[in-house]
């Protein structure tokens, strides 16, 4: 007999992500953790729909979710899979912003 494994994924907003081809997964025979890189909320929304069919157990988004689209994922899973929101104290919140600023991710897009 096959141990079902505990399914998860971490789901992060990055501006230059592409969901189909930013993704990995880490396994063990108990454990499988997805990470999914994405633009917006709307590709956020549309991966955790897919998780949510494919039999995802539990969520956890970055700490750029606001409270709005979280309640919006949890109703596009129908409320099956868990919904967690990975959260910093304020020192981390701003040492994360400092090298997010730096790397670039606020600049505004030219096209």
């Amino acid at each position: 007999m096959t141990a079902k494994k505990f399914r998860t994924a971490f789901i992060a907003h990055v501006p230059d992500a592409d969901p189909e081809r930013d993704r990995c997964k880490i396994e063990t025979s108990l454990y499988e953790l997805t990470s999914i890189l994405v633009r917006d909320d709307s590709q956020a929304l549309k991966v955790c729909e897919e998780l949510a069919q494919g039999g995802v157990h539990s969520i956890i988004l970055c700490p750029g979710f606001t409270h709005k689209t979280i309640g919006e994922i949890i109703e596009a899973t129908k409320e099956k899979v868990g919904i967690s929101v990975a959260r910093g104290d304020d020192p981390s919140t701003r040492i994360a912003l400092k090298a997010m600023e730096e790397a670039g991710w606020f600049k505004e897009k030219t096209q």
